[in-house]
């Protein structure tokens, strides 16, 4: 039992460490914005043209539209990873 709680522990650090290593990016308003996280859900990066920045109300749009497309890439591909590693103990 202790081997198996050891083995779930060691697959869920390398989980972990595979999705750190995951970069997602996402654009909004042709580009507009651009928006990229970690497979963590962390944002690592952001780019907003200037054309955005004189219309504040179009640029909290693009930023919450890309935030939640992001969001949802991330739990995706936890999901994803979680059922393979779950797929991989059978």
């Amino acid at each position: 039992m202790s081997k198996m709680l050891e083995g779930m522990q060691e697959n869920a650090a390398k989980l972990k460490a595979e999705l750190e290593s995951k970069t997602f990016t996402v654009r909004t308003g042709g580009g507009i914005v651009e928006l990229s996280v970690n497979g963590n859900g962390e944002v690592i990066d952001l780019v907003i043209d200037d054309v955005a920045l004189s219309d504040k109300d179009m640029l909290q749009i693009l930023l919450i539209g890309a935030i939640n497309d992001a969001n949802k890439m991330v739990q995706q591909n936890q999901q994803q990873s979680a059922m393979g590693m779950l797929g991989g103990m059978k």
